[in-house]
């Protein structure tokens, strides 16, 4: 296809690369990528070594010591170069997240135009890396706080957002003057070797030095946990499940590290008896089908109240009919594919589950058959009138299933229902009544990272922070000031009198 040879994806590529110079390891195993969209055979990569691992690591610490002195603005400079260079690559850097993922082609092409966003954003920001001045209680003192790089920033990013995840992380990290290693998901290596190779022109053509920009593709249970272990990398980004996070909690916050945990979402629309359905229907249906269910913000459960609940009931079940669903390129379609035959496995399990606790499909749940779906991993997405305590619906399947949920009474019940579940991330509330949307953004409300009014949970902006609560992580990346989380908080004082005045008063003699 002539979108891979743009971006350099040759048929065997390799998996470690210090920023311009790439590894030459073969023998660590070969990672054979399929399209989710057709089954077919896309390209290779193969993993990196230990060795690798630890080389690549060792010119980061060397990088570091440069680029930290550099001058924020410089460095912004860097990442204004790099979103320009993504401008020219948008449409095959899409096409490519569309075909090794399997979201829709405007997906893709929106998740590379997210990457050019957050390279703008970070460019204003390496002009505004403020900190603030405290009044003294000692005279002739000033005291003020600053921030500091940390040093090498780990991004380990998922397979639903294949290269915007990392821009988030790596684009604040490198105006914060911290040099980044990326390890993207085993599920969809070929777009983070395309970007490598996109950012590596920058490097090139501003006699950068090598691991600033780094690329690790290995195996988890090896060069994995070696960095989840290696003191050298302060800062650590996961995006996963829960348990990948729990597992990378305990190993790093042993060793004193920071981490960003961006985790599961159960993520939940609650329609009050004043919903504006003209709105609120869209914003269910794409927050529940967009990525074929593959967001961790995707719409998972829907709280109706009961006196509209039918009316709602009747419109989904219309507009999940009209959903066409196919190659993720072609530009008329809804729905894709997951992303492989795993993913499907868990998409129909969940649907037995549902069933067995008492639910009831109202729609879809099937797995797709015939020529155009030749690769198994397309389903027709399901609506499960269900209820909150259901033990399925306390999970996240990450696939798409709607649960259609019944209250009554005040919206407090709702927002009893909406907090009910383990996870944290997104949530919404569709309503008119002014007091309805005050109560869920208030601290009796919404348990969320993210609380919206008369949109959906799905489709954040870049310029607030990112993340959610409870079993969600608690970390938060992109906008507002998520950069502080990649930098070193100091307070200073001055004293620019000719005595030593102790703080609260203390006396000491000598």
């Amino acid at each position: 296809m002539e979108f891979l040879k743009t971006l350099g994806i040759e048929d065997k590529n390799f998996g470690s690369c210090s920023g311009q110079i790439w590894g030459s390891t073969t023998t660590e195993g070969e990672i054979k990528v399929t399209s989710p969209t057709n089954g077919k055979y896309i390209a290779s990569v193969y993993q990196c070594s230990e060795a690798d691992y630890l080389q690549i690591v060792e010119k980061a610490e060397i990088a570091f010591r440069e680029w930290r002195v550099m001058p924020a603005p410089k460095r912004g400079e860097i990442v204004r170069q790099i979103g320009l260079k993504l401008r020219e690559y948008k449409e095959p850097l899409g096409m490519l997240v569309s075909y090794e993922m399997g979201k829709s082609l405007q997906e893709g092409l929106g998740e590379v135009q997210e990457m050019i966003d957050i390279c703008d954003f970070s460019v204003g920001l390496s002009r505004q890396l403020y900190g603030f001045t405290m009044q003294s209680e000692r005279p002739f003192h000033r005291m003020y706080d600053q921030y500091h790089p940390l040093g090498i920033v780990l991004t380990v990013s998922a397979f639903n957002f294949p290269v915007a995840v990392w821009s988030w992380n790596a684009m604040l990290a490198a105006v914060c003057g911290d040099v980044n290693v990326w390890k993207p998901s085993s599920k969809t290596p070929l777009t983070a070797v395309a970007v490598q190779k996109i950012v590596a022109q920058i490097l090139k053509e501003n006699n950068l030095p090598e691991g600033l920009f780094c690329l690790i593709i290995g195996k988890g249970s090896t060069i994995g946990e070696k960095m989840l272990h290696d003191k050298r990398i302060p800062m650590i980004s996961v995006t996963g499940s829960t348990p990948v996070g729990q597992h990378a909690a305990e190993v790093v916050s042993k060793r004193f590290g920071k981490l960003i945990l961006e985790l599961g979402g159960n993520n939940a629309i609650i329609m009050t008896e004043n919903a504006d359905l003209k709105i609120a229907i869209p914003a269910v249906v794409f927050g529940a089908v967009g990525t074929a269910g593959q967001r961790c913000t995707s719409t998972r459960r829907l709280i109706v109240h009961d006196s509209i609940y039918d009316k709602v009931k009747e419109s989904l079940l219309k507009a999940y009919s009209s959903l066409r669903i196919g190659d993720p390129l072609d530009a008329n379609i809804h729905v894709g594919p997951l992303i492989d035959k795993s993913s499907v496995a868990a998409f129909t399990h969940a649907l037995v589950k549902a069933k067995e606790q008492g639910g009831t499909v109202l729609f879809g749940g099937e797995v797709l058959e015939g020529e155009q779906y030749a690769s198994g991993c397309y389903v027709r997405p399901a609506i499960v009138e269900a209820e909150n305590h259901y033990a399925i619906v306390q999970e996240e399947t990450f696939a798409p299933i709607l649960y259609l949920i019944k209250y009554s009474g005040d919206v407090e019940n709702a927002i009893e229902l909406q907090n009910g579940v383990p996870q944290g991330l997104s949530s919404s509330i569709f309503t008119n009544d002014m007091r309805q949307a005050e109560m869920f953004l208030s601290p009796a409300g919404s348990d969320c990272g993210i609380a919206n009014i008369n949109i959906g949970t799905s489709g954040a902006e870049i310029g607030g922070a990112f993340g959610g609560e409870k079993e969600t992580g608690g970390g938060r990346e992109s906008g507002s000031d998520a950069w502080k989380q990649y930098m070193r908080r100091q307070t200073n004082t001055i004293n620019y009198g000719k005595t030593l005045p102790l703080a609260q008063g203390i006396k000491f003699e000598i």
